[in-house]
């Protein structure tokens, strides 16, 4: 949790216990180390019996009314966090309408857009608080201090990452769907990995692939988009998308396709039939496209193409919105987080993080790795930390040198953060502070 939580109670414990972070588990901490520094240091049966009763004391046998006290010293996130918790916590958080008690204080504060809007209701409570977390989401990428931690993942390039959970899934994870060649796999937790094959001499390589549960959707070199049924093991349906190769895939939440083509082209069909539906072309046709993304939100797509061109349309009138030239090379990646109509973040081969407007295309802010670092040891080996920094809008790229922007090969957006992979092994988490 942020440094700010619990801040009037942390004050009151010494330096040692006050540095570090927040959780169930540190509440224990807190007191029992509290108590043990009471202890005159000679008497050590007395040291050992106060220890074994502190032991025994969770963050559970706290009363109802004391978690409410220390929950209201909380801000809007560490407190919507705390509720996830548990049954217990999300209980006492709801009950006690810690919540609503935020937002009428955002109210009286006279914060944008909530005269408008009652705080009553449970579903406007949601849609008010929700606005607070992109808001608050927006800033932090666009003019937050920037901290980063890396370190390397793989014995080979990675390409591909996700968020779920909490969970970091990089190359492979908790149950993935990933392509091998000619082969879709499943990998588990566990280590172990199921692999099967398409039709008999049907499977040309596949180039790209997106998992909507229980279909796989794989985009081929002989731009056909072939549709697998995770279940039955089987080939349900093959969809002619494109003349060349499909290079990028996304689908939305609607049962549509969208798939990019290296001639530059992006095709829609549907998911359920093989019908196209509209065809989108980007105005330099000589780039191909690398990477789509959709957002369910705005109905909107975004391309990123070859050239360093990153477009957007809208799927309800099937007409381009802008397009602008956001890297001098090939853009990877585009991402956003799951119901922000505000930002985009874009990764390519040039290793430089940017920020970009949804609305308008423009970027807001580019940002690489500074070059001072520290480490730490951690369980899954050493962790470099890095502080980010955002570059002025004159500074020439290739005047920064190539181990503070390593090519992005894939990123994903999560709350605050931004997480990218490498194909030199590495994986980077960036955190954005407001």
């Amino acid at each position: 949790m942020g440094n700010s939580i619990m801040s009037p109670l942390i004050s009151k414990f010494s330096n040692q216990e006050a540095s570090l972070p927040i959780s169930p588990s540190n509440l224990i901490w807190f007191r029992s180390t509290s108590v043990m520094d009471q202890t005159p240091i000679g008497d050590k049966k007395r040291q050992r019996s106060r220890s074994s009763v502190v032991s025994q004391t969770t963050v559970h046998s706290l009363e109802h009314d004391i978690l409410c006290f220390i929950f209201s010293f909380l801000d809007f996130f560490d407190l919507v966090r705390c509720s996830v918790v548990c049954k217990s916590w999300n209980s006492i958080v709801n009950k006690s309408k810690l919540l609503q008690l935020f937002c009428y204080k955002q109210q009286q504060m006279g914060f944008v857009g909530v005269s408008n809007r009652s705080s009553n209701s449970e579903e406007s409570l949601k849609l008010y608080l929700e606005e607070i977390a992109m808001k608050h989401h927006r800033l932090a990428l666009q003019e937050g201090v920037i901290h980063i931690d890396q370190w390397k993942g793989h014995s080979a390039g990675v390409d591909q990452c996700r968020m779920k959970m909490g969970l970091l899934l990089t190359g492979v994870g908790d149950k993935i769907v990933g392509l091998v060649g000619t082969r879709i796999c499943i990998w588990r937790r566990n280590g172990t990995r199921s692999i099967f094959s398409s039709r008999e001499s049907t499977f040309s390589k596949g180039l790209c692939m997106r998992y909507f549960d229980p279909e796989a959707v794989v985009g081929c070199e002989d731009g056909t988009a072939r549709v697998f049924d995770m279940y039955s093991r089987k080939c349900s349906q093959i969809i002619r998308m494109h003349a060349g190769p499909i290079t990028s895939l996304c689908l939305s939440d609607d049962q549509l396709i969208l798939s990019g083509s290296s001639l530059g082209s992006i095709t829609i069909s549907g998911l359920q039939s093989d019908q196209r539906v509209a065809k989108l072309r980007s105005t330099d046709s000589t780039a191909g496209i690398r990477t789509l993304c959709f957002n369910p939100c705005s109905h909107v797509v975004f391309a990123g193409s070859t050239a360093g061109y990153a477009s957007c349309w809208d799927l309800r009138t099937m007409r381009s919105l802008w397009e602008t030239r956001i890297s001098p090379n090939v853009i990877y990646s585009l991402q956003l987080l799951r119901n922000d109509k505000s930002t985009l973040v874009a990764g390519g081969i040039d290793g430089v993080l940017r920020i970009l407007n949804q609305n308008t295309g423009e970027v807001v802010s580019s940002i690489v790795l500074d070059g001072n670092r520290s480490s730490s040891q951690h369980r899954h080996g050493a962790i470099e930390r890095f502080k980010g920094r955002r570059l002025s809008e004159d500074t020439r790229i290739d005047s920064i040198p190539g181990s503070s922007r390593r090519p992005i090969t894939c990123l994903a957006v999560g709350m605050k953060k931004v997480v990218t992979t490498h194909n030199s092994r590495y994986i980077r988490l960036w955190k954005f502070n407001k």
